[in-house]
């Protein structure tokens, strides 16, 4: 897939809960064909501390209005500096990167599970897997009750299952713990979070036998697989997630198979 660099204009700049928010796009051009799992690399200027553009996943995109959205968590400076974009501004993005999940097939019964900014994708996938005829069941873990990021788009795709880790919303605990992903049939999986997260709901899936896709969040510096730094073990060698991910199968992941 051809690689762009451009300046997108800022529609709005919504924050959504402390330390999170989310960067709406748009592009004069029209936006290119964007799969789910895919991600974008971001130029931050006037940050003189940001030497290098940051790695975003798609959050949400819409062809027709041509607007990408971009879901952003306060990490360090060169986040910040995103934080405080306003409408008008541009942004210079390198995209669309990176490959992308497998949708399932007619008749599956799926569940995408993630954890605080590891929502980001599976708002996007979760739309397109609707868009596909199939409703989308939705597992998302936080700290606490004040953690919680607003979820109504992923309502509006279908059931949402929440998990806290003191028990203050939904069920106590991770993901991995909320009955609906314990106890139902799923065909698929899909997963996006810290790593120790995403390890727990692949080992669960491998237990059952459930087809299951993470989509990691390495380190990146250029993310066209030049530079080496977002290098992941797997059974086929070491591969860069930048360009080879960032989505595998865990059964790929040497990480999975060796635990």
């Amino acid at each position: 897939m051809k690689k762009r660099i451009e300046d997108l204009t800022v529609i709005e700049n919504r924050q959504l809960a402390e330390s999170f928010f989310v960067i709406k796009l748009s592009s004069s051009d029209g936006l290119p064909e964007l799969e789910p799992g895919q991600f974008v690399q971001a130029l931050v200027t006037e940050s003189p501390a940001t030497f290098l553009r940051r790695p975003l996943s798609v959050h949400d995109v819409n062809l027709k209005e041509g607007t990408l959205s971009l879901l952003v968590q306060i990490a360090g400076p060169g986040t910040e500096r995103l934080s405080k974009l306003t409408a008008g501004e541009k942004l210079n993005l390198v995209y669309p990167l990176g490959n992308s999940f497998t949708l399932p097939a007619p008749g599956e019964k799926v569940l995408l599970t993630g954890g605080g900014c590891g929502m980001a994708p599976l708002l996007y996938l979760g739309r397109k897997i609707s868009e596909s005829g199939i409703q989308p069941h939705f597992a998302l873990g936080f700290r606490n009750r004040s953690r919680i990021l607003p979820h109504d788009e992923f309502r509006s795709l279908g059931p949402v299952y929440l998990s806290t880790e003191d028990g203050s919303e939904g069920t106590r605990g991770f993901v991995t713990d909320i009955p609906a992903f314990r106890d139902q049939h799923w065909d698929r999986v899909y997963c996006c979070g810290p790593e120790p997260m995403m390890k727990a709901v692949a080992a669960l899936c491998r237990k059952r036998e459930i087809f299951c896709e993470v989509s990691l969040e390495n380190l990146m510096a250029c993310g066209l697989g030049i530079c080496l730094c977002c290098v992941v073990p797997t059974t086929s060698g070491n591969l860069c997630s930048c360009t080879d991910g960032p989505v595998f199968n865990v059964n790929d992941l040497k990480w999975q198979t060796s635990g």
